[in-house]
């Protein structure tokens, strides 16, 4: 074999492990998403039978859209913090928006001994937070005009007192730490994991406003929803 024709099989093995490394990427970033879908069911789920929940499945009903992050987690020995992985779904006239991808982080600072995990549920009551939620970057208590209530088990209160709250957030938890504050909390898209999931660039927008991408993945949590609401 001459040097030309040995360069020629080389460099096409070469691509062709690149491709499938890139493909096996593919996929597994796809199957991240999809776990987050799956694991966004499960607390819908919850929120159906759990006491824990109180009162909140009766917000579905008048929410605009609803951002679900299965796994809060928050641990800390002094320095503390807390994030986790969400998707939002909008309702539109024909029922509700595949998901789109989202990331909840913040920090915190201060004597907290313990770990803790929380599912949350938070409930987007008006067209202004679901608005906020469609820019880069959200932070919950820093947006003029965006009133939000947190609750909880731990928390007392109907839907009613809250009735002119933009966004409303539930949360079940359990571990060390009591109730869960998002207070400062970045809620912030991920461009990429929709890239993923969808086969193609697009925005959040773009997903749950104009729905132009499926994926067929999502429609067990679109029948949970629907069910729900």
């Amino acid at each position: 074999m001459t040097s030309f024709k040995r360069s020629l099989v080389l460099g096409a093995a070469l691509l062709s492990a690149v491709s499938f490394s890139s493909l096996q990427a593919a996929r597994a970033a796809d199957a991240d998403q999809q776990a987050t879908v799956n694991h966004a069911l499960v607390t819908l789920e919850d929120l159906r039978h759990n006491k824990e929940f109180g009162t909140a499945r009766q917000l579905m009903h008048q929410a605009r859209a609803v951002l679900i992050a299965p796994s809060i987690f928050k641990a800390g020995f002094f320095f503390g913090g807390e994030g986790g992985n969400a998707v939002l779904l909008v309702r539109g006239p024909h029922g509700w928006s595949d998901p789109a991808f989202y990331t909840i982080a913040s920090a915190s600072f201060g004597l907290q001994i313990g770990a803790k995990e929380s599912e949350l549920v938070a409930f987007v009551m008006s067209d202004r937070a679901l608005n906020a939620l469609m820019r880069d970057k959200f932070q919950i208590g820093a947006n003029a005009g965006i009133a939000v209530a947190t609750l909880g088990s731990q928390v007392g209160g109907g839907t009613t007192a809250h009735a002119g709250a933009d966004l409303i957030v539930w949360a079940a938890s359990a571990g060390a730490f009591a109730g869960i504050s998002l207070d400062g909390s970045v809620i912030a898209p991920r461009t990429e994991a929709d890239a993923d999931y969808y086969g193609r660039p697009v925005t959040s927008s773009e997903i749950v406003m104009s729905h132009t991408v499926r994926n067929p993945g999502a429609s067990s949590l679109l029948r949970e929803l629907n069910s729900l609401s």
